[in-house]
């Protein structure tokens, strides 16, 4: 016997706790109508985790609790609490003995205690479902309700059936598949949406990845071309500035002696028979020509800062000019932008204020209006700069032009002052005495004065342009800074080798044209203007977006997969479970049809009763789709119970030919066939032998005892033969106080002490 004991206190007319011990096969309760007897029937209904206040005859959780009487105030919560024995586990749960408690509040709360700990409705639904107990079914019918089999329809009528064949725990299995499957559906279309979601971002990213990947490409490239540049450029200004140096040194030295010589000469000359008119005239045009050459110097070095500024002008209109022809984009300023925005903003509020549809138009024209001016200003923007860049270099031109004339000039008048200078010398020498030595010296110092100055004014024109050279390298290892970074200082490591991979020392270096070095200038100019096009610097905060957007799909599209998964599992679960109760029900129907015919037949002494599972359509939907000319939907249909009798002796094989003595009878044979086929640890029967005749309470008596072996039986009963069958007889009692009260006797001592 697995039911050892129930206490109720507080609940309906049970006030103090009281116990109910169910040592005997079958219990009995007995008492007179309005004493209370049924509430023990819905005590249990209670603990067992009935929600239906309808099948408890209450309408809220208060009406179980006891109310009061006149003598005896109400109480604030009921409790019921139900013992089992679990020595043999036929409850899953590792205890010797459950206890199952169910206490409400005036408040309505509930709570549910397993063994002392505190769990949920389900939890409590679970453990009995395994065990083929629930709150309401086969196992415990009320006063009134035998006959609810009979007069259910088809599909309640099954759903009866499958809980007394413990197909219960499946149901709940499938029902819970079911939920799982549709949340797991629901989180599908989440995580597609989320992918879906995102999924416009990370294409963008990644081509903001593929740009930047490419740029680091493209640095790479100008790395390289840039540590041969550089490393050529700077060894080739190198070996100018030492040449230049070297080329300086002795015409310099030279100079300084010659003029110390000159100054020699010319205090001798303005002295004695030295000091005459020629001696004063070579003497005025070496001042002259002094003050010639050193304006000519100053000019021509200014000429040369010119044409290096020309040189650098001109490289960059190219590379501008590059860059409109590659459609590089435009830098737009902010004062601009703001601007246009504004007067859009403005455009928009007044358009905001018409009502009138064609001035709404109007106002919408203006707006596309301004957007195709800012448009072609902005288009035009580069050919401003391509003027401006032409300015520049005309203002230079004329610069350079008005130099070039003003050099020549000075060339002029050097030339003719150095034309009198040397007729001036002729004549001297031409006398032949020695008063004329000194006049010979001071020409033939001027002589090589002016050698060594035109040598070293080429030298110094060369130092100008190679300063300018200078200027732009270094200009350009700042450029190569901001696109390479610090590693643009490599190039000093850098080796130059020619074709077959020989190191190039600087003479080998310097040997090229500088054609050719200009033409990798030029392509270092195409892969800047490239990058410019791509984008500039590193990408790092686009590249960790871009991972990271990229980790989140690739998790969504993991749990995309192992939702699918499970759904592909739950279905198939789904699919298994249904088989398994169809399989399972169609053979407990044929079980119940052998013990329903048995039961029937000694009730009846003969006939025949069965159970047939048919289809039945849902009305409902069936006549919508006859009245949209459509064909009924498989889905649409379900299986059901038909009950079929056929009582000996009479023409009466429908359930509604029967009258009240054998509808209850043949409700007797079926609920006993049910419980037999998978008999429950215990069965209630709540005066389910009300309407029988002594003959029949005999019958009655006698299938208690043979369902007694395999279930336990409490039974509320007015029927003196149902209780002569009973081990334990609990009678109950109300006063005044309308309070019940608990009286047991236990027959089978009765029995022997009356011996």
């Amino acid at each position: 016997m697995y039911l050892k004991k129930i206490e109720i206190a507080g609940f309906k007319s049970f006030v103090k706790k009281d116990v109910l011990s169910f040592t005997s096969p079958i219990s009995a309760i007995v008492g007179p109508n309005g004493s209370g007897k049924s509430n023990i029937a819905e005590a249990f209904r209670f603990v067992l985790g009935e929600q239906s206040m309808k099948s408890m005859r209450g309408r809220r959780g208060e009406d179980l609790i006891f109310n009061g009487s006149p003598s005896i105030p109400r109480v604030n919560r009921a409790s019921v609490k139900v013992f089992f024995d679990n020595s043999k586990r036929f409850l899953d749960i590792d205890y010797d003995e459950v206890v199952i408690e169910r206490t409400v509040h005036r408040d309505g709360i509930n709570q549910y205690i397993i063994n002392g700990s505190q769990v949920r409705l389900k939890d409590v639904i679970e453990l009995l479902a395994h065990a083929n107990i629930g709150s309401s079914g086969h196992h415990i019918i009320s006063q009134g309700e035998s006959d609810r089999i009979l007069n259910a329809g088809i599909r309640e009528r099954r759903e009866m059936i499958e809980d007394a064949l413990g197909l219960k725990i499946f149901q709940y299995k499938k029902q819970e598949s079911e939920r799982k499957l549709s949340k797991t559906g629901e989180n599908i279309a989440q995580v597609m949406s989320l992918r879906k979601e995102i999924s416009p971002h990370l294409m963008f990213l990644e081509r903001q990845v593929k740009k930047i990947e490419k740029s680091f490409a493209m640095r790479d490239e100008v790395k390289e071309l840039y540590n041969e540049y550089l490393k050529r450029e700077d060894e080739y200004l190198k070996y100018q500035r030492s040449r230049i140096e070297q080329e300086k040194k002795e015409p310099a030295k030279k100079l300084i002696h010659l003029e110390r010589k000159l100054a020699e000469t010319k205090e001798l000359l303005s002295q004695g028979e030295h000091g005459d008119k020629k001696g004063r005239e070579v003497i005025k045009i070496e001042e002259d020509l002094g003050i010639v050459r050193t304006e000519k110097d100053a000019k021509s070095r200014e000429l040369g800062r010119i044409e290096g500024q020309l040189v650098f002008e001109e490289r960059r209109r190219i590379l501008e000019a590059e860059k409109q022809k590659q459609g590089v984009h435009k830098m737009v300023p902010l004062k601009e932008v703001e601007e246009l925005v504004g007067n859009i903003k403005s455009d928009i509020e007044k358009v905001q204020k018409q009502t009138d549809i064609s001035k709404v138009k109007t106002a919408l024209s203006l707006v596309i209006d301004t957007l195709k001016q800012f448009l072609s200003i902005r288009r035009t923007a580069g050919s401003g700069e391509e003027s401006s860049f032409k300015r520049e270099l005309e203002t230079l031109s004329n610069t350079k032009e008005e130099l070039e004339d003003y050099v020549e000039r000075l060339a002029k008048e050097e030339d003719n002052l150095m034309k009198a200078y040397e007729s001036l010398r002729r004549e001297v020498e031409a006398v032949k005495d020695e008063s004329r030595m000194a006049e010979r010296e001071m020409f033939h110092i001027m002589s090589e004065q002016s050698e060594l100055r035109g040598k070293l004014n080429m030298t110094e024109a060369l130092e100008e342009r190679v300063h300018v050279e200078r200027e732009n390298f270094e200009r350009e290892i700042t450029e190569a800074r901001v696109l390479v970074g610090k590693a643009v200082i490599d190039f000093l490591d850098y080796h130059v080798v020619d074709k077959e991979g020989n190191k190039l020392d600087r003479a080998a270096i310097v040997k090229e044209p500088r054609t050719v070095q200009e033409e990798r200038r030029r392509a270092i100019e195409k892969i800047k203007i490239r990058l410019e096009d791509v984008g500039g610097g590193t990408g790092d905060d686009t590249m960790t977006e871009f991972k990271e957007a990229k980790e989140r799909d690739d998790f969504l599209g993991r749990e995309l997969e192992d939702l699918k998964a499970s759904a592909q599992s739950l279905g198939e679960l789904i699919s298994e479970l249904e088989k398994k109760l169809d399989v399972q029900f169609k053979e407990g129907i044929s079980k119940i049809n052998a013990v329903f015919q048995n039961f029937f037949s000694i009730l009846f002494d003969g006939g025949t009763a069965h159970l047939s599972v048919v289809k039945e359509l849902r009305r409902a939907r069936l006549s919508e789709e006859l009245e949209a000319g459509e064909e009924a939907s498989p889905e649409e249909s379900y299986e059901g119970i038909e009950v079929h009798v056929n009582l000996p002796h009479k023409r009466i094989k429908g359930l509604e030919m029967l009258s009240g003595g054998e509808r209850a009878l043949t409700s007797i044979a079926l609920l006993f066939a049910m419980s037999q086929v998978n008999p429950p640890p215990f069965i209630i029967l709540d005066e389910t032998d009300a309407a029988l005749d002594e003959a029949n309470s005999r019958k009655y008596g006698d299938m208690i005892e043979n369902l007694s072996k395999s279930s336990q039986l409490i039974l509320i009963t007015h029927n003196r033969e149902t209780m002569s069958r009973a081990g334990v007889l609990y009678g109950i009692t109300m006063g005044s106080d309308g309070v019940s009260k608990l009286l047991s006797v236990r027959l089978e001592e009765a029995v022997q002490t009356a011996k």
